[in-house]
């Protein structure tokens, strides 16, 4: 096997000289649904938080979610149902506590919000004008502004906040370059600024809420600040990451010519809740795609249809299929979908009254930073929170609507948990693969920027929607050629930290898929097209001392 014998891969960003230092009760990197669900119970409490983002508080993911939040608000469903929905998409790799208290938790999670000034769309008769989406059985989808509801959400929680900012530090435009580790704890972060003035902040606690990691790859859902940067900050301070490998493709992204696709730019999304109304998947012939596939059809969980279309993609060599949805007439588009109504025609589609050229582009990670639902990682003084992490309730795949329902769950909940406790307390997970008390191994130097685009080629080719063996060996080879600069200390710039961090994605997901011989959810192998005889299992990838290490775990094992 590939990883059987991997080679030094993972770089080690060289330390640079800070010239500025500050401290905190807490520090968390990232000011999405997550990040900020974090730090309000904290500042409620007059802890000194600072934040840092790579942007500013709320733009990132969360302001681009469509979909909405899952939760069970309606009588006729059930919070058995809505974990069997979760469970079934999960693919054999949900873990059965933490999903029972993520669907236990959501009903008060939107109530949370809607006490911190969240809108959402209602019925006539004032109830939750709830929608529907793939692999759910029952409308339980809460949305806001029809196909906006992220963005309600981001404004909802940036404005709680700021009005809670007595006691907070936001540090805008700056990306972390590093977690500091002291005896095997996290106790600070260094960071860097777009104008490259380099600090270092003390805290007893670091929370990891920088999302997901879309811009390894060619055509994602995702947004320029999503460079993976919390797993390989996580890795390269000694954490364990879990399942790596399962990285969802939205099945409906709109189809833009290659010609008009820009370098860390994103896709327009096509939410399911577009197939929930009742629009079809068609090839250009205007035969079902999914017809005879799956029980639910279109609306059957994102990996199933994703994985359908990329297999008529390559038998018909079309580029694209098509979602028709002209039988809904103007008022359904213009009152339900306005953000995708009006982003498909400045690319020149009017749904209203042509099908939507539409194919699977990279949208969310399902493994991440090994973690509790309330934040809790393998490492003493570091928290993970939303998109970063693998807390057990995605699994292999993830329900749709579920992930920003986790982040305003698990955000709040980390927020109480450091207000009640320690914060080095160290959770019964996995431990890393070395001493704490010896430095991991990583090559030294910087990937610069100039690679980039080879870096994000590269992984696009040979972990995109199906994967064999000779693609990820061939992709390990690739990330291995590319030689670490080793330029001076303090001539790094944040767009060479987020290289370094794309390379390292690549190295995580070509490693981990390359040991699971199998097709699972959203990781799929075309030399293994069938789940594995035995037992599900984790894959948990860390630092030794030595190498990167790959290993298979129970699925009971946290």
């Amino acid at each position: 096997m590939i990883t059987d014998d991997l080679p030094q891969l993972v770089r080690r960003l060289p330390a640079t000289s800070a010239s500025w230092a500050d401290e905190a009760d807490v520090v968390i990197i990232g000011a999405g649904a997550a990040g900020l669900m974090a730090a309000i119970p904290l500042l409620e409490a007059g802890r000194r938080v600072t934040m840092i983002t790579k942007a500013d508080p709320g733009d990132g993911s969360t302001a681009w979610a469509q979909g909405g939040l899952a939760a069970v608000l309606d009588r006729s469903d059930s919070l058995t149902e809505h974990a069997d929905d979760t469970v079934t998409a999960g693919a054999g790799l949900c873990q059965p506590g933490p999903v029972e208290e993520l669907v236990t938790a959501a009903p008060d999670a939107i109530r949370r919000l809607v006490s911190l000034g969240a809108q959402f769309d209602r019925a006539p008769d004032g109830s939750y004008a709830l929608g529907l989406e793939g692999g759910h059985h029952r409308r339980r989808i809460v949305h806001a502004g029809g196909d906006a509801s992220g963005a309600e959400v981001a404004r909802t929680l940036v404005e709680a906040v700021r009005q809670r900012s007595a006691t907070l530090t936001i540090h805008d435009q700056s990306i972390v370059t590093d977690l500091l580790v002291d005896s095997g704890a996290v106790v600070g972060v260094r960071m860097i600024n777009t104008a490259g003035r380099v600090g270092g902040i003390l805290a007893p606690a670091v929370v990891l809420a920088t999302g997901g990691i879309g811009q390894a790859w060619e055509d994602t859902t995702n947004p320029a600040t999503a460079t993976g940067d919390g797993l390989a900050l996580a890795l390269r301070a000694g954490a364990i990451l879990r399942d790596v490998e399962f990285v969802q493709f939205h099945p409906t992204v709109l189809a833009i010519p290659e010609q008009h696709r820009r370098p860390g730019g994103r896709g327009v999304l096509v939410s399911e809740a577009v197939r929930g109304e009742g629009a079809r998947l068609v090839d250009r012939d205007g035969r079902p795609v999914m017809a005879g596939l799956h029980p639910l059809g279109d609306l059957a969980p994102r990996d199933v249809v994703a994985s359908a279309i990329h297999a008529h993609l390559m038998a018909s060599g079309d580029d694209h299929v098509l979602l028709d949805g002209t039988g809904f007439g103007p008022a359904v588009w213009q009152e339900h979908f306005p953000s995708i109504l009006a982003l498909c025609r400045d690319h020149g589609v009017d749904p209203i009254s042509a099908p939507i050229p539409v194919r699977p582009a990279e949208h969310y990670a399902c493994g991440g930073v090994l973690a509790t639902l309330d934040g809790q990682t393998s490492l003493p003084g570091l928290y993970a929170v939303g998109e970063v992490t693998s807390t057990g309730v995605q699994g292999a795949n993830r329900l749709a609507s579920n992930s920003l329902t986790e982040a305003v769950i698990a955000g709040e909940r980390v927020g109480h948990r450091l207000l009640a406790g320690p914060p080095h307390d160290a959770p019964s997970l996995p431990r890393p693969p070395h001493d704490p008390a010896v430095p991991t191994a990583a090559t030294p130097g910087v990937i610069t920027t100039d690679a980039r685009t080879d870096i994000v080629a590269a992984i696009s080719r040979g972990a995109g929607v199906l994967r064999d063996e000779h693609g990820l060996a061939l992709l390990l080879k690739t990330l291995g050629g590319l030689e670490p600069a080793s330029g001076p200390s303090g001539h790094i710039s944040p767009a060479d930290v987020e290289a370094t961090n794309l390379h390292t994605v690549g190295v995580l997901v070509a490693a981990a898929a390359a040991q699971r011989q199998e097709s699972r959810g959203c990781h799929r192998r075309a030399d293994f097209p069938h789940p594995a005889p035995n037992r599900p299992h984790h894959c948990l990838v860390g630092l030794g001392t030595d190498s990167l290490h790959v290993w298979a775990t129970t699925k009971e094992s946290r």
